[in-house]
């Protein structure tokens, strides 16, 4: 069976639609489960640094490290957003591909036509498409181009984002190849417009890749029922020198702050949390409190939002925003300083709720998977960044190997220890270890995350 039998067959096994149902949940206030996290687009170009208004040029100016550090550092925590990132962030790295030539994609299977009516950059994107369970690949000859230090990422846009994962795999002369692979877009059904995927590597083929003489770029839909998504805007990008692993938790349970905050300062790493301000502002006896919260962000952890805990695309725009400004402004009263940063409830979210989002938050969002869902860290949407279920040591510790290999970010979820959804405490300890014992690996926050992003323009 050829690798890419195997890896649609490990996504039909292990898809969005799939995880939706069962790992992907967070505990809403009756205890039950229901399934969790978001994604969508971009723009360019971070501000430029002040001008220099002196002629001498001994004066006491910042270096040149102090002077990205203020460029690309975390913003200043406020209520509304300075710029909006999806904007200001949406073409990072160098064209590559802009589909203006659809003759330049041969079509392996499914359908592929050039459409001039969506397009993220220029006249025209390509859409692809199939039915019932048919997978879409297109391919394109390249001279022999060395990506050891570079990888690609792509725009995108969906009707079936329930359905599918896309898949960037690259191939030498050799019949070596790389999958790089985001496994899941949101789990509703509706049109999330155009965002940018950067995916991460998800399995290497029955041969290594020889990255220094890549000659053909494959592009893939895996379906799982009819699946209609367009592409543009090619686009590639550097490495960085270290692959990144970010230990995010959910819903503020006791568990992150009795079991698993123990084990983070005792392997000395920092975690993120996404909690929920009306379950904390209403006290429930199942979650942290805010002097809980603000203690973890003093030992180093990183409180972020996880909006309304609804499922955001239903909420009419007014409603949205006004649920959104009180969550941030909560945020910014309490001074908790991951408060740019949000994760989407359910994975829910539309091109709406993205638009609006971009208002108060800078990065976070998720497509959640229940397998390898690595990103890039310089060409991701800032708003629709993938994570891994964190349910399974095997599938965890199989993303940090890929992120230390490929230099690239696992973000790895987790809830409560007795959650079908979260590994249980002993194999979190051992995924600690694992991390700490792998010397291509770092542990990180939003902040560290989203200035890499932005360098990466």
């Amino acid at each position: 069976m050829t690798d890419r039998s195997n890896t649609r067959r490990r996504f039909l096994a292990l898809s969005g639609a799939t995880m939706a149902t069962g790992l992907a949940g967070c505990s809403d206030s009756d205890g039950s489960e229901t399934d969790d996290d978001g994604t969508n687009e971009t723009d360019d170009e971070a501000d430029d640094p002040p001008a220099d208004d002196t002629e001498d040029e001994d004066d006491d100016e910042p270096d040149e490290e102090e002077a990205d550090a203020d460029e690309y550092g975390p913003p200043e925590l406020a209520l509304e957003t300075e710029y909006d990132s999806r904007e200001e962030f949406g073409q990072p790295g160098e064209g590559f591909d802009d589909f203006e030539d659809a003759d330049e994609w041969a079509v392996v299977q499914g359908s592929a036509e050039p459409d001039e009516e969506f397009a993220f950059e220029g006249s025209q994107s390509l859409r692809l498409a199939a039915e019932d369970g048919e997978d879409v690949i297109v391919e394109r000859e390249i001279e022999p181009t060395d990506l050891s230090d570079r990888e690609l990422s792509l725009a995108v846009r969906t009707t079936t984002p329930g359905n599918v994962a896309i898949d960037i795999r690259l191939e030498d002369a050799y019949g070596g190849a790389t999958h790089h692979q985001l496994r899941a877009v949101s789990y509703g059904s509706d049109d999330v417009g155009w965002f940018r995927t950067n995916p991460g590597a998800f399995e290497e083929g029955t041969t290594p890749l020889e990255r220094d003489a890549v000659e053909r770029i494959q592009l893939l839909v895996y379906n799982t029922d009819d699946a209609e998504v367009w592409v543009d805007d090619l686009r590639i990008h550097d490495k960085p020198e270290s692959g990144y692993v970010v230990l995010c938790w959910d819903d503020g349970t006791p568990d992150f702050y009795e079991r698993a905050s123990p084990l983070h300062d005792e392997y000395d790493v920092n975690a993120v949390q996404s909690a929920v301000r009306q379950w904390t502002q209403g006290s429930r006896d199942d979650v942290l409190t805010l002097d809980q919260l603000q203690e973890r962000q003093e030992a180093g952890d990183q409180i972020i939002a996880h909006g309304s805990h609804v499922f955001l695309e239903d909420l009419e725009e007014d409603q949205l925003r006004e649920s959104l400004e009180r969550d941030k402004q909560w945020a910014v009263d309490n001074e908790l300083q991951g408060g740019h940063y949000i994760t989407y409830p359910h994975n829910s979210f539309d091109q709406t709720v993205l638009d609006v989002v971009s208002d108060y938050y800078y990065a976070g969002g998720f497509n959640q998977a229940g397998d390898v869902n690595l990103t890039g860290v310089y060409g991701f949407d800032p708003l629709v960044l993938p994570r891994t279920i964190g349910h399974d040591l095997d599938i965890a510790k199989r993303c940090v190997d890929l992120a230390a290999a490929h230099r690239q970010c696992t973000i790895l979820n987790f809830h409560a220890f007795d959650l079908e959804n979260t590994m249980a405490e002993d194999e979190y300890e051992e995924l600690l270890q694992y991390i700490d014992s792998e010397d291509g690996v770092e542990v990180i926050d939003f902040d560290d995350l989203w200035t890499m992003r932005r360098e990466g323009h």
